[in-house]
Formats: C-alpha cells, sequence, structure tokens
C-alpha cells in the first residue's frame, strides 16, 4: 500500500530524549516498511528514516536553533516587519498543508495522522481515508468539539479504555503502542531497587511512588520530565525525600540511558491517578522482564497481565503489601507479553489490518 505518515513535529523521529508520539510514529514507520508498503513520512528537519522522508520544516520545534527560537517580538526597522520566534502553528499548518496536497492529488491509500485533531479538517477533502491515532486527545474537553465535527472518520484508540472518554467517534481498531524490543535488553536478574519513571507531575503518581518505596524498605530511582507548572509539585512533594540513597532522582534520561535502569529495577511503580490511555512505561518495563505494580486505571489493567506481569491495585496500601510478592514473578512472563502484543511488529500488522480494511471500503 501507498501509506502517507503525518509525524508529529516537536522532535525529530527517532526522538532521543521525549517524544512518546514521535516513538511511536518511527516504530510504526520502519516497521510497515519492513512489511513492505510504500512509506512517505511527512516529519521535521532531522528525522532519519527507512521511508520516503518529506522534511516540512528545516528543524523540530523543540530542536529549532535558541538564537531563533528566543528571538523577541519587536518591529525591525530596516524592513518594517513584526519580527520574532518560529509560528509553531504556522509551522504546523505548513506541515499538514504538505501532505494533504499529495493526498488531494490521489497520490496515497491512505494517511495516518499522529497530530491529535488538527488535520482532521481536510479528511472530506482528500481522495483516500485519513485515519487519525487519538494518543490521548478524547481525555482533553477542549478537543471534543473537532472530534465530534468528524466523528464519522475513523478513529484507532490506543487502548479500549481510551474509547471510554468519547465512545460517539467512529473508531476503526484498537492498536497498541509497540516498542523497538531490541532497544530493551532482557535481564532475568533483578536489583532490590523501584524504580518511577515519567513526567514527574501530580497525576503521574510520584510522590506515591516514594510513599510506597519508603513503607516497603526499598530504595527508589526516579527519572524523568520536570514540567515548568510543576515545578512547585516537584520542590515540595518530591525534592525533600531525594537523598541520593533512599531515593534518588536520575533527572530526564533518554530512552537508551533509561533501558538499563529499567533492566535491574525489580518492579516498576506507576501508581497514576487519571485515565492513561496507554503506557509505554509499562511496556518498556516488561519487554525488559521487570513487572509492574500500577493503580487500576485507563489501559494499565490491558497492559498488566494480572499476578503474571505485575499487580493492579486498588491502593497505595495494597501497592506495598504487594512488593513482597513480587520475587514469584517470572521474568520470561514480562518479556513474553511485550513481545507478543506491544512490540513495533505487532503494532505495524495491526495498523496494516486497519489500512487494509478501510481501502476495501472506499
Amino acid at each position: 500500500m501507498k501509506i502517507a505518515m503525518l509525524a508529529p513535529i516537536s522532535w525529530p523521529l527517532p526522538p532521543t530524549g521525549y517524544g512518546p508520539w514521535e516513538q511511536v510514529a518511527h516504530n510504526l514507520t520502519e516497521g510497515l516498511v519492513r512489511l513492505g508498503h510504500e512509506v512517505t513520512l511527512f516529519a521535521a528537519g532531522g528525522t532519519k528514516s527507512a521511508a520516503t522522508l518529506v522534511a516540512t520544516c528545516p528543524h523540530a520545534l523543540e530542536t529549532w536553533p535558541e538564537p531563533q527560537r528566543s528571538r523577541r517580538r519587536g518591529l525591525d526597522p530596516a524592513t518594517g516587519l513584526l519580527e520574532g520566534p518560529p509560528d509553531a502553528r504556522v509551522l504546523e499548518e505548513l506541515h499538514i498543508s504538505a501532505c494533504m496536497e499529495r493526498a488531494a492529488a490521489g497520490e496515497f491509500d491512505v494517511v495516518h495522522s499522529h497530530l491529535q485533531v488538527h488535520a482532521l479538517g481536510f479528511a472530506r477533502l482528500i481522495k483516500c481515508p485519513l485515519v487519525s491515532t487519538l494518543h490521548g486527545s478524547a481525555w482533553v474537553r477542549a478537543a471534543h468539539p473537532m472530534l465530534l465535527a468528524y466523528k464519522d472518520q475513523p478513529f484507532v484508540s490506543i487502548s479500549d479504555a481510551e474509547r471510554e472518554m468519547l465512545p460517539e467517534l467512529n473508531y476503526a481498531a484498537t492498536v497498541y503502542n509497540g516498542i523497538r524490543m531490541e532497544d530493551f535488553p532482557f535481564e532475568p536478574v533483578k536489583d532490590d531497587y523501584l524504580l518511577f519513571a515519567g513526567r514527574l507531575a501530580p497525576e503521574k503518581g510520584p510522590a506515591e511512588a516514594i510513599e510506597v518505596a519508603q513503607r516497603s524498605g526499598r530504595r527508589l530511582l526516579m527519572a524523568g520530565m520536570i514540567e515548568p507548572q510543576y515545578q512547585e509539585y516537584y520542590d515540595t512533594r518530591i525534592k525533600p525525600y531525594v537523598d541520593g540513597r533512599n531515593v534518588e532522582y536520575l533527572g530526564l534520561l533518554s530512552q537508551k540511558e533509561l533501558a538499563p535502569v529499567y533492566r535491574k529495577a525489580v518492579a516498576v511503580l506507576f501508581l497514576i491517578n487519571w485515565c492513561e490511555p496507554f503506557g509505554l512505561v509499562a511496556v518498556e518495563a516488561q519487554a525488559s522482564g521487570t513487572p509492574l505494580i500500577a493503580t487500576r486505571r485507563g489501559a494499565l489493567p490491558e497492559i498488566i497481565v494480572e499476578g503474571k506481569t505485575g499487580f493492579v491495585i486498588e491502593s497505595i496500601d495494597e501497592a506495598v503489601r504487594v512488593t513482597e510478592r513480587l520475587g514469584g514473578l517470572n521474568p520470561d512472563d514480562c518479556r513474553a507479553n511485550a513481545e507478543s502484543r506491544f512490540s513495533a511488529g505487532a503494532m505495524a500488522r495491526g495498523y496494516e489490518r486497519v489500512y487494509q480494511g478501510l481501502a476495501g471500503r472506499r
């Protein structure tokens, strides 16, 4: 099939640090190329791919040269123009238009958007199906008017739980996000530390992870981004407990840097308090042979095989108790679950079925 992959432009593909949507788009693109499809990838400059690459902007938004990013807005007397930093909205509109003009000309069998709602306005104007992966957009109330205006278009949910946020949409399938298994080497022999990996935001449960570690008498390693709006949360709820011994903050790690930390952890704590539509951390940990202790929220009951690849708990007290049962879990089961259900190959085959179904109904 001739597939147009419309990737986000915040980071180049594959991202070297944060960039979960970009990572999924990259893994899917490479998987589809391996399956023999003709993929045209629309992405930011700096992207590397086996697909045919169309770099719609010279740099990704988050890697734009700093002198231009920080340029002060103001009138340039020499030109009479209002100067300033690049406009992300304009760059994304150019990015989408570059793909849609070619789709309107009939170049593709399907266009796959990873841009939440931002490409939906073209869905009825092009000659092939436009399938959109939600990537959590149904969780955002402000996105609902656009989603509902195009609710007849095909959407892919990244978990069955994600559908509960907006059941009115036309769901073509649920396709779980997939990872490159080779990026997360398997390790059957574990150390005794617990791991928290993810944004250090209240909904992700880092403070709860500290409580579980303290009460269970285990060391906790923490890795992830501190977003500006949560700096006060970090300073008051996390930082006072970071002593470098019982609780250690490793900073924001790249996927490559995080992989060896996953491998030796006795478990990853995933104590979210919101309906997260997926959780790449939960899959990456299992690929490494590391189980999860996770709250019964969002997609986690779908990702974890209860009592085999981790424990889905209802309270902090229960989370503390199940730390004593971690020795009874088999790391091989964790790896097998990730490989069979959440590998890049499994994701590519899932989307292949979606595209073929849409093309057949066109």
